[in-house]
Parts: structure tokens; C-alpha cells; sequence
């Protein structure tokens, strides 16, 4: 979206994508889940007293959307790029399958994965926790706005303090809104390490991959 109130800034996607470009040249296996609240989201005023249901499916499509364009921009660098979306639409995008997926990975491919979970009432994040332990990622980056997890909103609270690391209990416990607490459950349930980072920060995508201190916050199992 950039600075815009809505839509696609193709800006925007080139950016990231000259970034995953840079990550997948270290030989790292990148797949990106999109969301689509740039366009539409199932639970949010535009969607009005729409059926949940409907309204859900919708979103799903705007992820569809996105996919597509950021497949457009990698593929301008030259990066192989593959969208795969969990609902049947062939002329876009591959379906899901999961063995097809990590094949495309082990070809040096980027993988997008759309669409979420392909089912109502599953939000974005559970679709990236679900597809991560499915081709058995080592880590999910979640790209946000803001520079990790802190105590209160920042952009509401400014004495709110980042940490560094913290639990999966703590973030279920305190109710921070990082990820849904499913998402957060799934992969407290499988040991599957969370860094949450801020995405605007140009190389901030190959920081956390390399493994920078003082970038995002980390969650896991337990402290180290």
C-alpha cells in the first residue's frame, strides 16, 4: 500500500522484492506468505455487515492479488517465483500441494503462498504458521510496521519498551497482538521460532536472516 490510503504502490512490491532477491542469492529458501488488508479484510469496517463467511473469502482474493503482483516484481529481477493459493484459480496461480511446494523451494524458486488456508475465519497469520510447518521452515519472519513486540502499542504508547525476546506464554499471557493467539499456539505447540521485524527498514529481511542482534524481537520456547 505505501503511503496510500489503499490499493497497490508497485513501488512498494519492487522494494521487497529486490529484498528476497538479495536473501535467496545467500542461498536461503524463501517462501512469503501475503496478506491483503491493503485491499480488503474480512473483519473491518469495509466490510460492513457482510456475512463473515463472504467477507473472509473476499480477503482471500486480495491476497490473490497481491501474490500476483509481487510474483511480477521478483520476475522483473530474474528471481523464479511460483504462487501457490489455497482456492482453485488456475489462471493465477498454482494450487497448494504441499510436496509441489517444497520441490519448487529446492529449485531455488520463491514460493507465494495465497489465498491464506483457503477456509473462512483463519486469519493470515495462521495461514503463515500452518504453511511454515508444512514445508518445515526453520523460522517464521514476520514483517511489520513497527520494530518488534514492545510492552503497549507504540504508535499509541510511547513509553512502551521492546523486547528483545520473549515466550510464546508471555505473548499469549499478556494478550499482545503480534499474531492471532492460534497462530501463536501452532507454533508454541511445535517449538517453530517467531522474529517479528520492521519490514520498512530497507535490508532489515537480510539483517534478521543473518541473524543481527538488536533487530525485531524473537519468540520461542523459552528465554536465552
Amino acid at each position: 500500500m505505501g503511503a496510500q490510503n489503499y490499493g497497490i504502490d508497485v513501488e512498494v512490491a519492487r522494494a521487497v522484492a529486490e529484498e528476497i532477491k538479495a536473501v535467496r542469492e545467500v542461498g536461503v529458501e524463501v517462501a512469503v506468505v501475503v496478506g491483503g488488508g491493503n485491499i480488503f479484510r474480512g473483519v473491518s469496517k469495509s466490510a460492513g455487515n457482510m456475512n463473515r463467511s463472504s467477507a473472509d473469502y473476499i480477503g482471500m482474493l486480495a491476497t490473490i492479488m497481491n501474490g500476483v503482483v509481487l510474483q511480477d516484481a521478483l520476475e522483473k529481477l530474474g528471481v523464479y517465483t511460483r504462487v501457490m493459493s489455497a482456492i482453485h484459480i488456475p489462471q493465477l496461480a498454482e494450487p497448494f500441494i504441499r510436496r509441489r511446494a517444497i520441490r519448487h523451494l529446492e529449485k531455488g524458486r520463491v514460493v507465494i503462498f495465497a489465498a491464506g488456508t483457503g477456509n473462512p475465519y483463519f486469519t493470515t497469520d495462521s495461514a503463515a504458521a500452518l504453511r511454515a510447518l508444512e514445508i518445515k521452515a526453520d523460522v517464521i519472519l514476520k514483517a511489520t510496521k513497527v520494530e518488534g513486540i514492545y510492552s503497549a502499542d507504540p504508535m499509541i504508547d510511547k513509553t512502551a519498551t521492546r523486547y528483545d525476546c520473549i515466550t510464546y506464554q508471555e505473548v499469549l499471557e499478556k494478550q499482545l497482538k503480534v499474531m492471532d493467539a492460534s497462530a501463536i499456539s501452532l507454533c508454541m505447540d511445535n517449538n517453530l521460532p517467531i522474529i517479528v521485524f520492521n519490514m520498512r527498514n530497507p535490508g532489515n529481511i537480510m539483517r534478521v536472516v543473518m541473524g543481527e542482534e538488536n533487530v525485531g524481537t524473537r519468540v520461542c520456547v523459552e528465554k536465552k
